[in-house]
């Protein structure tokens, strides 16, 4: 079983319910929502607009290249 993460960024590129997101490093991560995730598509587009910077809650994508996100909230 897949163990949840968490990661800090700022959501970089938006496709529908995929994104990027550049960490603290600077290195790019795919992230891509949960049907069930606490977040809609939608908001993904003003978190880019924003360059917010966000938390994620995620676990590795199996048979993807990417990740698969539970949960997205603003960081402090």
């Amino acid at each position: 079983m897949l163990t949840a993460m968490t990661m800090c960024g700022v959501v970089t590129i938006v496709q529908e319910g995929r994104f990027q997101m550049t960490d603290d490093a600077g290195v790019s991560h795919l992230f891509i929502l949960k049907h069930s995730a606490a977040a809609e598509p939608q908001q993904l587009e003003s978190l880019q607009a924003r360059q917010a910077r966000v938390r994620v809650h995620y676990k590795p994508a199996a048979n993807l290249i990417g990740n698969t996100v539970n949960a997205i909230d603003l960081a402090g």
